[in-house]
């Protein structure tokens, strides 16, 4: 490592900067903009520090032993929503993976948020982001990664819900029936909350499908009667969207039962 790489990352750690930007060390070391760009193309090559977009850049705490330095992803989702003032869950494969229904672990990050849209490549990791309205963020749960920050994960019900809603991005149907099914066998309280998620999060399809599906699974009170409630008197939708629309229509929920 070379003088002005030592004194970067002396100066980062002198002031526990878990970031930094273009234009910043220039002036601290007194580099023209051509030095400085090459001082960050060094650094990152060589593993020292991890580009998170054009111009900003993690930094390590401690000098990484071996010379390769690969922050956790609670750190990549905090600096990159911090730095667009964003929020995010994971969702897909990685909750899927996260709460047992799925025990195939994903390559790379799927995450709902509310200012970025498309794929990244981070440390070597794949990163699909989703853009989405504000108020399709929530109903979450945090763990805390080697970092210290925050993962943050749908809780079951959202995860569950998301399969249905979002089936086509992430094969969620029919598996997600099974799974669904299999959880309110295990607790007969969950479907009150998977029917809160349903309705805050949800559209028609989503509720219709749902309340098709724990019905049919035997529940029964409160829960059902908050669904059928937001049925709307629209066209049916089939139960399993990648099937032809052939088979017996549920009345209560307009869905068309296209499983056989």
């Amino acid at each position: 490592m070379g003088a002005l790489e030592s004194q970067l990352l002396a100066y980062c750690q002198m002031r526990r900067l878990q970031t930094v930007r273009s234009g910043e060390i220039a002036v601290v070391l007194k580099l023209t903009a051509k030095q400085e760009r090459d001082l960050f193309y060094r650094l990152t090559s060589d593993g020292w520090l991890v580009r998170l977009r054009r111009g900003l850049f993690l930094v390590p705490a401690h000098l990484p032993v071996g010379g390769k330095w690969m922050p956790d992803t609670g750190l990549v989702f905090a600096k990159l929503m911090e730095d667009c003032g964003g929020r995010y869950q994971l969702c897909g494969a990685n909750a899927f993976n996260r709460w047992g229904f799925d025990d195939q672990v994903p390559t790379r990050y799927y995450a709902y948020n509310n200012r970025i849209s498309g794929e990244r490549i981070i440390a070597g990791l794949s990163f699909n982001l989703f853009k989405v309205a504000d108020e399709r963020l929530g109903a979450t749960v945090e763990t805390e990664a080697a970092s210290g920050a925050a993962l943050i994960y749908p809780t079951i019900a959202r995860t569950l819900m998301d399969a249905v809603y979002d089936w086509s991005r992430f094969n969620g149907i029919p598996r997600a029936y099974r799974w669904i099914r299999e959880a309110v066998k295990r607790d007969a309280q969950f479907a009150g909350e998977l029917a809160s998620v349903s309705i805050r999060y949800g559209n028609q399809g989503t509720i219709r499908r749902i309340g098709y599906v724990l019905s049919s699974s035997g529940c029964s009170g409160a829960a059902i009667q908050r669904l059928r409630k937001t049925v709307r008197l629209s066209a049916p939708v089939p139960l399993i969207p990648t099937r032809p629309r052939r088979g017996r229509l549920s009345p209560d929920w307009r869905v068309i039962v296209n499983d056989d």
